[in-house]
């Protein structure tokens, strides 16, 4: 790929929304003119199987039709996968990875296979838990991955998401504004280490 592009990788299990989240986020860059891609990997997928999603987003066309080997950033939806696949696999050392946990980004970065690139951690949890009364990991992972790469101006990203979510919750306007205080929280979490 040529001009600017960031390629992401999620790490999921089924029912988490990884999968919902890169489409999202593929959705809002769409919208801001770049070229994008969000996919994901299909396999045997469960509730609770681990699953594969990707997005490609750059200024120039994508002509590339792949999975995604060498990601600039991945995304850790949950923390139990950090045993169970090799999540840094390909990661390129100028990169970062985002995981959901409770920890610091000093405890996890002992669970990335020697992984030396940046680390961060978010509390996802936490956050959709206080902002939408339930456990709900994709928007604070959402939002974390903008913030993390830059792809996206923050209150651009914003207003675009709460387009996005007003559009999606006609019928629920409670779960807009849980989904818009996941996302600004998980952005305030994160201000101190960006």
């Amino acid at each position: 790929m040529n001009g600017n592009s960031i390629e992401i990788r999620w790490h999921g299990r089924g029912g988490q929304g990884a999968k919902t989240a890169a489409l999202l986020l593929a959705d809002v860059c769409f919208k801001t003119g770049a070229y994008v891609q969000g996919f994901p990997e299909y396999g045997p997928e469960r509730m609770g199987a681990p699953i594969t999603a990707f997005n490609r987003i750059s200024d120039k066309e994508i002509r590339v039709h792949s999975n995604i080997y060498n990601p600039d950033l991945v995304v850790v939806v949950d923390e139990s996968l950090l045993g169970a696949v090799d999540v840094t696999s390909g990661l390129k050392e100028n990169g970062a990875v985002i995981v959901n946990t409770d920890k610091d980004a000093a405890s996890i970065a002992g669970k990335l296979n020697g992984y030396t690139g940046k680390v961060y951690t978010v509390d996802a949890r936490k956050i959709s838990v206080a902002a939408l009364g339930k456990y709900f990991p994709n928007s604070p992972m959402l939002a974390a991955a903008v913030a993390v790469s830059g792809v996206m101006d923050k209150d651009q990203f914003i207003n675009e998401m709460r387009s996005s979510y007003e559009h999606k919750f006609a019928k629920k306007p409670e779960v807009i504004e849980g989904n818009m205080k996941a996302l600004t929280d998980t952005f305030a979490a994160l201000e101190a280490y960006l």
